[in-house]
C-alpha cells in the first residue's frame, strides 16, 4: 500500500461565516466573486493512486496538465491510497475536507470493496455519507464508478454496478459511469493492463482521464 499521495499542496481560506453558513450553491457563487480558484480533492483507491506508474503517468497528474492546457487556474489535490475502500475513505474525508476546503470532491472507491467481498449495502452507505459530507462542506462531488468482471455473477455485478448512479442520483452530484470504459471493456484491453491484470498501465492514464473530464469539466462551470 502506498502512502497518502499529496500532488501540488496549496491553501486558500475560505473567509467567513457566509461560505460556513450557506448552502453549496451559496457558497459556490460566493467563491466566484471572490475570484476563488477551484480545489479539486480526488480520494480515489489505486486506480488514482499511480500504482505501478512513474510519477506523474496517473490521470490525476494528467489531469492537472489538461487544466493549465485549457488555462484553467485550479488545485488538484490527490488524497488516493493503493488499497482503500470506501469504509476507508469514509474515515479520513473530514480531515481532508477541513485541511484543504475543496470546492469539488471526485470520489473514486469501491474496486477494493468487491474485491475484498464487502457489503454492496455498506458500499452504498459508505459512498452516500461521503457525498453528504463533501456537499456539507459546500464542495460539489463526482462520482467516479466502476465495475467488476462478470466472473462475480450477473446479480452481483448489476447490483455492484448500479450503486454509483443511485448515489448520485440520490445526492445530485456527477457521475462518470464507468472509469475504465474503452480500456476494460475495449479491443485492447489485454495491452492496457499491468501483469497484474487489475491496474491500466501509463498508457491507459489518458482514456481514464478522458472519462472523467466532460463531467468534471461541467461542474467547474464557465470559466
Amino acid at each position: 500500500m502506498k502512502g497518502l499521495d499529496v500532488v501540488n499542496r496549496r491553501h486558500f481560506i475560505l473567509a467567513g461565516t457566509l461560505a460556513g453558513s450557506a448552502g453549496p450553491w451559496a457558497a459556490r457563487v460566493w467563491a466566484q466573486a471572490a475570484g476563488k480558484q477551484p480545489v479539486i480533492l480526488v480520494v480515489g483507491d489505486s486506480l488514482s493512486a499511480e500504482y505501478g506508474l512513474k510519477r506523474g503517468e496517473g490521470w490525476v497528474p494528467l489531469l492537472e496538465k489538461r487544466l493549465a492546457e485549457q488555462k484553467i487556474a485550479a488545485t488538484v489535490i490527490n488524497a488516493s491510497i493503493s488499497g482503500d475502500t470506501t469504509a476507508g475513505g469514509r474515515a479520513r474525508l473530514a480531515g481532508l475536507l477541513s485541511q484543504h476546503k475543496p470546492t469539488h470532491v471526485v470520489l473514486e472507491l469501491g474496486g477494493n470493496d468487491a474485491l475484498r467481498g464487502l457489503s454492496l449495502a455498506g458500499t452504498e452507505d459508505n459512498l452516500m455519507q461521503m457525498t453528504k459530507a463533501a456537499q456539507a462542506a459546500s464542495a460539489q462531488v463526482l462520482i467516479v464508478g466502476i465495475q467488476v468482471p462478470p466472473n462475480y455473477g450477473g446479480d452481483y455485478t448489476r447490483r455492484f454496478e448500479a450503486i454509483f448512479p443511485k448515489v448520485a442520483g440520490a445526492t445530485k452530484a456527477g457521475l462518470v459511469p464507468f472509469l475504465l470504459k474503452g480500456i476494460a471493456d475495449g479491443p485492447e484491453s489485454a495491452s492496457l493492463f499491468q501483469a497484474d491484470r487489475i491496474h491500466p498501465t501509463a498508457a491507459a492514464q489518458p482514456r481514464m482521464l478522458d472519462n472523467v473530464w466532460p463531467a468534471l469539466r461541467k461542474l467547474l462551470g464557465p470559466r
